[in-house]
């Protein structure tokens, strides 16, 4: 297999297309998934492609798409489809981004409208380039959406804003309902495969939610099968609660080329459900861990649990 090419005959990972092949992994049966077929997929396709909108589903090549895109649950992707960052793990287009299509900003918030969604995912691909790394962008939708639908609770998927000063803020002060960012992998694999982050920045940007809005609910997901051990899993999930996370998901990586990092194992069910039955006691209000749980799997009802989740907790 060798890495996708877009209509400009360009390499989708430039950085990648001249390293060796890696071994990939024959998939177990409880990671296979069916092609999209059904007449709800192509309803979502189409407004999606119509409204020219970048979703993260596509962009990653995620395999729960037939399943979000029948039921009209898209996650959205602002700021372009390529990215300045070239992490081991990820199928988004790597390289020097275009400029910020401003009109997307109300883009978006109409096919919330037009799909009727009760929950939104937005997230966005890395804008180094950016000097606030693309915060008033992210700040602009969440109004917007707001504006036009202001029903719909907003679940954002953010960068890291690495030293972009005042961004995090900026996004946080949005109030969105759910602040997700993702930790991705233990800090022993940072460098091979998230090489652009920092385990501990991104930490410290978790923490600064519940600091700044300790009513905004956090989030944050871990890949397995990097070869990462269950100890460094559990100090992982021990980091996130000192950080005050809600909400953790666990899902199998999947190398989407031969290109990509490479998946040392696949880890059955049993081992995921007994990740989940470790991070509830450790304190999570709500735990989603299978082989295909994604960032915004499942995100519309587990909203609702996450919230039902901490008025159980208060009591009420």
């Amino acid at each position: 297999m060798t890495t996708l090419i877009d209509n400009k005959k360009r390499p989708r990972h430039p950085e990648k297309a001249h390293k060796p092949d890696t071994k990939v992994l024959r998939k177990p049966a409880w990671i296979r998934v069916k092609a999209p077929t059904s007449r709800g997929f192509s309803k979502t396709n189409k407004i999606v492609r119509d409204k020219g909108l970048v979703t993260v589903c596509q962009e990653a090549a995620c395999p729960n798409i037939g399943e979000c895109w029948e039921k009209a649950h898209a996650t959205f992707m602002i700021l372009g489809d390529t990215c300045t960052r070239a992490c081991a793990f990820c199928n988004i287009k790597t390289g020097l981004p275009g400029p910020v299509n401003n009109a997307e900003v109300n883009e978006i918030a109409s096919a919330v409208v037009e799909m009727d969604l009760k929950h939104v995912v937005i997230t966005s691909v890395d804008r180094d380039d950016l000097s606030d790394g693309g915060a008033l962008h992210f700040t602009n939708v969440i109004n917007a959406i707001r504006k036009k639908s202001s029903e719909t609770t907003i679940e954002i998927l953010t960068p890291d804003f690495l030293r972009k000063k005042g961004a995090v803020e900026m996004v946080i002060d949005a109030k969105p309902d759910v602040f997700n960012h993702n930790l991705e992998t233990v800090p022993r694999n940072y460098l091979k495969i998230r090489p652009g982050a920092r385990y501990y920045h991104s930490l410290r940007l978790l923490e600064r939610v519940k600091e700044r809005d300790p009513e905004q609910f956090t989030k944050s997901g871990l890949m397995v099968g990097l070869g990462e051990s269950k100890e460094e899993i559990m100090q992982v999930m021990d980091d996130m609660r000192v950080a005050g996370v809600d909400f953790l998901t666990i899902g199998q990586y999947l190398q989407p080329t031969r290109k990509h990092a490479a998946v040392e194992r696949f880890v059955t069910p049993e081992e995921f459900k007994a990740f989940e039955t470790i991070a509830r006691a450790k304190g999570f209000l709500m735990v989603s861990a299978t082989p295909l749980t994604r960032s915004s799997y499942h995100a519309d009802a587990d909203f609702k649990q996450l919230r039902a989740a901490r008025l159980t907790k208060r009591g009420h």
